[in-house]
């Protein structure tokens, strides 16, 4: 199988690529971007897999006129720098010992020990310069035809090296798997304790990445049946996650698929940012909100309405009404059109705000129709 494509024909790229083979050196583009150029899907991250040593990769990029950037020299890991484009260049490693998280890695010039240390034999494939791919374990390139996310070697050695690869597998298995591994998924299942001693950031991002993929119902719901879900989100239900993504007519929102999913403490266990946090409270507290979009769209504005009418109907079980967006929409352009000020000096302090209250609640009821004169003059 040879790539082709701008990614790999890019000049920054090939710089990189012949800067470490002019200096006597293997290199090798591996994992996600030959992945997703062998599937036909958008290549991001460059990453370069090479027998060169860490002190080696800066020693040739600094004599080609190159920026490297020691990003993870302890780990075997240089940035290199060309054009302003990042390839990260990592020296081929294999196990020493693995801690659960973190593994002692040694350096070497096989590039099947390299293969051997990765996660899955979809991403231990590696191409050349010229885009020719090579598959070392010999398994890679048939599990990718097949959309087969499969463990490399034993699943639940693996697993033990990293327990984030718990996540990884059903992450992966979204986005480019059509079937469940059954020893994949057994290995999970027998090792969710594992879960617990992953930071939160780690286990943050793998949701949302894995949440993020256009369809994540079936490996969501793998996961709930392992119990996998609620090791990371206790107390969460993944029944609506199906009626909801059957509803969006928007791009993916991993956090509104994770309001529709819920859990105890969702955003401290995942560590959400603030705006995630603001954004998945505003759409869980919006259940207990208004069921008019238009009223959604007014308190929450038009994105976060239209989502929260979705969750909404998503978790009653409930097609979406005719017109709804339009509606959402309508609602969010509506501005109160009374101001404390309309009410001072009458009232004051909490009896201002009170009032302010019961208008606003009458102008929604009215559907945004009464005036300020009217409202003003019910008073």
């Amino acid at each position: 199988m040879r790539l082709t494509g701008d990614w790999i024909e890019a000049e920054p790229t090939q710089r990189v690529l012949k800067m470490l083979e002019e200096g006597g050196h293997q290199a090798l583009l591996v994992g996600g971007c030959v992945r997703n150029s062998a599937l036909g899907a958008p290549v991001n991250d460059i990453d370069i897999a090479s027998d060169a040593r860490p002190e080696r990769v800066i020693e040739l990029a600094k004599a080609a006129g190159l920026k490297p950037v020691p990003t993870g020299v302890d780990h075997g890991t240089v940035t290199v720098v060309a054009d302003g484009h990042p390839h990260e260049v990592t020296t081929f490693r294999r196990d020493v010992e693995t801690h659960g998280r973190h593994a002692t890695v040694a350096f070497s010039d096989d590039i099947a020990e390299d293969a051997a240390r990765r996660d899955f034999t979809m991403n231990a494939l590696y191409a050349r310069s010229d885009g020719t791919v090579l598959d070392p374990l010999g398994t890679g390139l048939e599990d990718l035809a097949a959309r087969h996310v499969r463990f490399v070697g034993e699943a639940e050695e693996r697993i033990r090296e990293d327990y984030l690869r718990i996540l990884r597998f059903f992450r992966f298995t979204a986005w480019y798997g059509h079937d469940l591994d059954p020893d994949g998924l057994a290995a999970c299942a027998a090792n969710t304790a594992g879960i617990e001693t992953l930071s939160r950031e780690r286990l943050g991002g793998e949701m949302l990445k894995l949440l993020a993929a256009p369809d994540p119902v079936h490996a969501v719901a793998a996961m709930a049946q392992c119990g996998v879900l609620t090791a990371v989100l206790p107390g969460a239900d993944a029944t609506a996650l199906g009626p909801l993504v059957h509803l969006e007519d928007r791009p993916a929102d991993p956090i509104r698929r994770l309001a529709a999913i819920g859990g105890e403490d969702v955003a401290e266990r995942l560590r959400l940012s603030k705006k995630d946090t603001r954004q998945l409270e505003a759409l869980r507290a919006s259940l207990s909100d208004s069921d008019d979009p238009a009223v959604l769209g007014y308190r929450l504005g038009a994105d976060t309405g239209a989502d929260a009418f979705l969750l909404r109907h998503a978790l009653m079980g409930q097609e979406m009404p005719e017109g709804w967006q339009k509606r959402v929409y309508f609602g969010a352009k509506q501005q109160f059109p009374v101001q404390a000020r309309d009410l001072m000096p009458r009232y004051e302090g909490k009896a201002l705000g009170d009032t302010l209250k019961t208008l606003e609640a009458r102008w929604i009821d009215s559907g945004f129709t009464l005036t300020r004169v009217d409202l003003l003059a019910a008073l």
